[in-house]
């Protein structure tokens, strides 16, 4: 006794799952990121605030699909992750990511 299966992918659907921010990946992508994004603004050192404010999240397409992007526009903001040679790092995107 054999009987025939078939399966049909409603590639829509499945590109909705996996590439829409309002899918399942890009809700999910979003809340690892706002979770990113208060973790390194609770880490971020505070002199005037313009770094820690400048601290955004935001979902994205490449060209290997949906990604989070969280970062910062402020120019100093290296300098204050990693250091200088006068000024020693005050990491706090790194150990947001978990990373150290």
């Amino acid at each position: 006794m054999s009987a025939d299966v078939r399966v049909v992918l409603d590639r829509a659907a499945i590109d909705r799952v996996l590439e829409s921010p309002q899918g399942d990946v890009g809700r999910e992508l979003a809340r690892r990121a706002v979770s990113v994004d208060r973790r390194a603004k609770g880490a971020c050192p505070v002199d005037t605030g313009r770094l820690r404010s400048s601290i955004n999240w935001r979902l994205a397409v490449d060209s290997q699909g949906l990604l989070a992007v969280v970062g910062t526009n402020v120019e100093y903001a290296a300098y204050v992750e990693f250091g200088t040679g006068r000024a020693a790092a005050q990491p706090f995107f790194r150990p947001a990511l978990g990373a150290g």
